[in-house]
């Protein structure tokens, strides 16, 4: 087993918590991965030569670690996340990084700490801080509840998507009576449209119903819409019509898109971002106005009248980002 393979291995160990998986199931492929591949080798090891190479990796990886925190301490005072497409630095961490949600969060928070009290990383950093900062909580040892309270059930977890391919995901949760009822209902209703009964389809036309319900609720689409101010020329605002046709054109998400080619996944807090200014003479039309998360907003806003702009000319980055958002 290649030691890149193992070490996904061990993550997801770390993350059985977190997922369906069973626990004793994953203990066994890593140890098998183990006795294949690393424990033969070490088996011709003195007990001396052992525990010198133990403590050599535990000092390597300490060193590793704090390397880690340190990068990440400069990579939070830096753009880098938000200009290849991600909202933020944790689910940068996670997404491009490849880091599990607890890995990324704790170093994240570990990183800021050091960056207010700087001395508290260095090259060799004391064990406290690799083992109480960077570990989770033992799964295995959950609080016991108290005598007198009530056993509860089980909190439902979110829904799981698990890509298939490139268009296909695999969505798994857990639903109530009611709703199994409406949804028995829905497919015995569209008999004619969909003979098969077909969950994915059902729920595809479902969705598709409820995103247009809500542009309507969101942004004012009534029968007899009184003139809007927003279909004149010059208009610094966009009209509810120019914004339910934006929010359903990029799916009521972030529309920016990074130098690598990544488009960031934000949905909440979407705000409507003139592609040229109002103040150089752009337009509140649909072509140019794109739905952009809070952070990304605020980021292009940065790079046309920030610190990083003098004068009334594009920075090249933002020539860049309009020339690939015209393509």
């Amino acid at each position: 087993m290649d030691l890149r393979v193992l070490s996904k291995t061990f993550d997801a160990y770390c993350d059985f918590s977190e997922c369906d998986a069973d626990p004793l199931l994953l203990i066994v492929v890593l140890q098998a991965g183990i006795e294949n591949d690393i424990l033969a080798p070490l088996s011709r090891l003195s007990d001396a030569q052992l525990v010198v190479q133990v403590k050599s990796l535990i000092a390597r990886e300490r060193d590793a670690t704090a390397q880690i925190v340190a990068h990440l301490a400069e990579l939070d005072t830096r753009d880098v996340h938000l200009r290849e497409g991600y909202t933020s630095l944790f689910v940068y961490c996670r997404d491009a990084l490849g880091l599990s949600e607890w890995e990324a969060y704790n170093r994240i928070e570990v990183a800021r700490t050091a960056r207010q009290f700087p001395r508290s990383v260095s090259t060799t950093p004391p064990p406290t801080l690799v083992t109480s900062a960077l570990t989770t909580p033992d799964p295995s040892s959950p609080p016991t509840p108290a005598p007198d309270q009530a056993v509860r059930p089980l909190p439902i977890r979110p829904a799981a998507v698990e890509p298939l391919s490139p268009d296909r995901y695999k969505l798994q949760l857990t639903i109530g009576e009611n709703t199994l009822e409406k949804l028995r209902l829905a497919k015995d209703m569209l008999g004619h449209a969909i003979p098969s009964g077909d969950d994915a389809a059902v729920l595809d036309r479902a969705l598709t119903v409820l995103l247009v319900d809500l542009a309507k609720k969101k942004f004012s689409d009534t029968p007899q819409p009184r003139r809007s101010r927003g279909t004149k020329p010059g208009a610094r605002y966009p009209s509810a019509q120019v914004q339910r046709a934006v929010w359903v054109r990029d799916l009521g998400r972030c529309a920016f898109v990074g130098t690598t080619g990544h488009r960031c996944n934000e949905r909440r807090f979407v705000e409507f971002h003139d592609v040229d200014p109002y103040v150089l003479g752009g337009e509140a039309t649909v072509d140019q106005i794109e739905l952009r998360c809070r952070r990304h907003n605020d980021y292009e806003g940065r790079l046309y009248f920030g610190k990083r702009r003098r004068s009334r000319e594009l920075v090249l980055e933002q020539v860049r980002l309009s020339v690939a958002h015209s393509t």
